[in-house]
């Protein structure tokens, strides 16, 4: 029997290693989930069930997480000495590089973020292993494995992920009715410094103008002005991928988000000043076709018209999502071998 340590600390930590932490349970294996509280994550761990260790909640500002990083290194310490794992694992995750060192434990490190300069120069020097996807940017020298995937393919791919039609019933969506969904970001994480995506007034203009090709449905990190409270999505997190895939076009300044839709072969559109510092949009755009990147959001508008008067657009990406499907691993399955080839079972 392998003891794996599991580190949360962002909502899409929890989805890329559910079903990998499922997948150890079901096989005998013990797994310890420590996780912050950032955003919906802790939310969504009870959703699914998981038993965590809560580590605090994030902090902002320089000193405040300096500060925290070693509060949580401490408190991540004595839950491995406690549960002594064979094997850590996070996401461009410092807090489990660095303990995984002291305690000489092997760390197995995932990222796809190339522009999270500060977390990963406090992850990679110290990791064990850092894998990343073939497309990634950066060569991290001799501690990096490439794989032929995506973190999203971790709980989207097709063997993990069937949509239910429900959710259209709960947003009192009528069959067929076409909606497109905006998603509006924060830039509060310490990798956007500095960046940005749609400006209000071009908000303003997306909404008055896509409504009439379809519903919209907004989704937003942060406060919404009172006039797009009527477009507000009210639906469980969990139940977004569900949605996502029926969705007729999503366009927002959440990369993750949009690495999804594409990937449920939903027509995508991608707008932030990171475009071009990150190998999974550039290779899904350039050889799959599956998400239109661009920095300045008016330069994305003749790509959207373009798709929503396109009546076969949606089937059309369909067809894209399997040729990437056909040309891409299991991620998940992945995962698990990874720990046990490290383990050595």
């Amino acid at each position: 029997m392998m003891k794996v340590l599991v580190d949360i600390g962002h909502p899409a930590h929890v989805h890329f290693f559910k079903n990998a932490i499922w997948k150890l349970e079901s096989e005998g294996h013990q797994v310890q989930i420590t996780a912050r509280d950032k955003e919906i994550a802790l939310y969504l761990l009870d959703v699914y069930g998981f038993y965590y260790h809560d580590l605090g909640k994030n902090q902002k500002g320089l000193l405040k997480k300096g500060i925290y990083m070693l509060k949580i290194d401490f408190e991540m310490y004595k839950v491995v000495k406690k549960f002594n794992p064979d094997v850590l694992m996070g996401i461009h995750n410092p807090y489990i590089a660095q303990v995984s060192k002291l305690s000489r434990k092997p760390s197995l490190i995932y990222t796809d973020t190339e522009h999270a300069k500060f977390a990963n120069n406090l992850t990679f020097p110290f990791a064990t292993v850092n894998f990343t996807p073939s497309c990634f940017k950066k060569d991290l020298g001799s501690k990096q494995i490439r794989y032929n995937g995506y973190h999203e393919l971790a709980y989207l791919h097709p063997d993990y992920f069937t949509p239910d039609p429900s959710v259209l019933d709960e947003l009192e969506l009528k069959e067929g009715e076409r909606f497109i969904i905006l998603r509006f970001v924060a830039w509060g994480a310490s990798h956007d410094g500095g960046h940005k995506g749609i400006s209000m007034e071009l908000r303003r203009r997306f909404v008055r103008e896509l409504e009439k090709y379809g519903r919209i449905l907004i989704t937003s990190e942060s406060e919404l002005p009172a006039e797009f409270e009527p477009y507000r999505m009210k639906l469980a997190p969990e139940k977004m991928h569900d949605l996502l895939y029926y969705a007729a076009l999503y366009v927002g300044e959440g990369g993750t988000m949009a690495t999804e839709a594409g990937i449920l072969g939903t027509p995508s559109i991608y707008i932030s000043s990171l475009v071009g510092s990150m190998g999974n949009f550039e290779e899904l755009e350039n050889k799959y076709g599956l998400v239109y990147s661009f920095r300045d959001p008016l330069s994305a508008i003749d790509d959207i018209f373009k798709i929503l008067k396109n009546n076969n657009s949606k089937d059309e990406w369909k067809v894209k999502r399997k040729i990437l499907l056909d040309e891409t691993i299991d991620v998940t399955s992945f995962i698990v071998k990874n720990i046990k080839d490290k383990v050595k079972i």
